[in-house]
C-alpha cells in the first residue's frame, strides 16, 4: 500500500470511530429529547439552560453537547456570560426531530446501539456456531421498530400508499368490500386503520408474535371495531390448508417475508390464500441481491449491519434461509416466482425511497 493510500484509509479510519461515536451519542439525544428541546428554543442557550428546559442533569448534556459540537452537529458561540451558549441549525433540526416527518432521519440513530445492547454476543457467537438468533432477544428493538412503522402507517397508508395500488382500484374494492389478510401484522396498527377507514371490508391479521397480536386485538376492541380479526399464524405453514385456500382478496407484507425461516413457503402461503382477482403487495427493503450492486447504496453498511445484527440470524432459527434485509431485487422476484406468481410488478415509492412495492397478482 503506497504512503498515499495508508493516509487516506488512516483517515477513513479516524472518521469512522468519530461517526460510530456520533452515532451513539445522537441517538441518546434523540431519545432523551435534547434535539427537540433545542429546535424550540429562540436562540442560543448555555449547557446549564439546555439541561433545565430538558429536565435533566447539566453534567450529562455538558458532555453530550461537547461530542455534539466536534461532530458539527450544534454550533457554539460565545456566550454573554463565561459560559458557552449552544444551538441546533434549523437545517439540522430538520432532519434530526421528531416533528420532521418523513425527514426524520435522527430516529435511526437509536437502532445500532439497540441492537447491540440485544444481540452481539449471540450474533458473535454466530459468527463460529452458524446458528440464528431468536426473536426473544429482541424485545427492545421490536417495541422501536413498532413504533416506527406505525408511525409511518399513520402517516402514509391510507393517503398515500392505498390510492397508488393497482391504479387506484383497491381503494374502489376497499369501499365496495372485500376481504384483506395482514401477513406479519405486528400490533395491528395499519389494518386497525384499514378497517376503520373500510367499514365494508373485512381484514385478518396474521403474526407469530404472541404479544403483538394480544395488543393487535386490545386495540381493535378500544376502537369498536368489528370487521378485524387477529390470529397466531405462520405463514410457511398456510399452503394446503381449506380454511384459507383461496380466501382474501388482497394480501399486504410489510417489511415481513425477509425476517421469515422459510420465506418461500411463506410466499407460497400468500399464493394459495388469494382469491382468483387477488392481489399481493409486498413491501420490503430497496436494494440489488448481489454486493456489487450496493457499492453506491446511499444507506449500505448502516442497512446492512440491522440485517447482521437482526434480521439475518433471526431468518437462520431451526436452520432457516436467512434471506437479511438486504436480499434485494433480484432475488425477491426470483422467490416470487418460484411461488408461483406470474404478474409480478417492480414499483418504485415516491413516498418511501428505501422501499420497494413488488405487486403481484395471482
Amino acid at each position: 500500500m503506497s504512503d498515499k493510500k495508508e493516509k487516506a484509509f488512516n483517515q477513513k479510519m479516524m472518521d469512522i470511530l468519530n461517526y460510530g461515536a456520533l452515532n451513539l451519542a445522537m441517538g441518546i439525544g434523540y431519545k432523551t429529547g435534547l434535539f427537540d428541546v433545542m429546535a424550540q428554543m429562540a436562540g442560543p442557550a448555555s449547557a446549564t439552560e439546555i439541561a433545565v428546559r430538558a429536565n435533566l442533569n447539566q453534567r450529562y448534556v455538558s458532555e453530550w453537547l461537547g461530542v455534539m459540537v466536534t461532530g458539527q452537529i450544534i454550533e457554539i458561540v460565545p456566550g454573554e456570560s463565561k459560559e458557552n451558549a449552544y444551538y441546533l441549525p434549523r437545517e439540522h433540526a430538520a432532519c434530526l426531530t421528531r416533528g420532521s416527518g418523513d425527514a426524520n432521519l435522527g430516529v435511526y440513530a437509536q437502532e445500532i446501539p439497540l441492537l447491540t445492547r440485544c444481540a452481539l454476543v449471540e450474533v458473535e457467537n454466530g459468527f463460529s456456531s452458524g446458528q440464528g438468533v431468536p426473536f426473544s432477544c429482541y424485545p427492545e428493538f421490536q417495541g422501536f421498530m413498532a413504533e416506527l412503522s406505525n408511525a409511518k402507517h399513520e402517516q402514509v397508508l391510507v393517503n398515500k400508499f392505498l390510492p397508488g395500488v393497482d391504479k387506484g382500484g383497491l381503494v374502489c374494492r376497499l369501499e365496495n368490500g372485500m376481504d384483506v389478510c395482514d401477513l406479519g401484522c405486528g400490533e395491528g396498527v395499519a389494518l386497525n386503520l384499514m378497517a376503520r377507514h373500510f367499514p365494508r371490508s373485512n381484514f385478518v391479521g396474521m403474526d407469530t408474535h404472541v404479544a403483538a397480536i394480544r395488543m393487535a386485538r386490545a386495540a381493535a376492541v378500544e376502537q369498536g371495531l368489528e370487521n378485524v380479526v387477529y390470529q397466531i399464524q405462520d405463514a410457511a405453514q398456510i399452503e394446503g390448508s381449506t380454511e384459507f385456500q383461496g380466501r382474501f382478496d388482497y394480501i399486504m407484507a410489510f417489511d415481513a417475508i425477509h425476517d421469515q425461516t422459510r420465506p418461500l413457503d411463506a410466499l407460497k402461503g400468500v399464493r394459495y390464500m388469494l382469491s382468483p382477482h387477488g392481489m399481493f403487495s409486498m413491501v420490503d427493503i430497496d436494494a440489488g441481491s448481489d454486493h456489487s450492486q450496493n457499492l453506491n447504496h446511499p444507506m449500505g453498511p448502516f442497512l446492512y449491519t440491522v440485517s447482521l445484527m437482526h434480521c439475518m440470524p433471526v431468518g437462520l432459527v431451526d436452520g432457516g434461509m436467512g434471506l437479511g434485509m438486504m436480499w434485494g431485487r433480484q432475488k425477491a422476484v426470483e422467490l416470487l416466482g418460484k411461488a408461483g406468481f406470474k404478474s409480478i410488478d417492480v414499483i418504485e415509492m415516491e413516498n418511501d425511497p428505501f422501499n420497494v412495492h413488488y405487486f403481484c397478482t395471482r
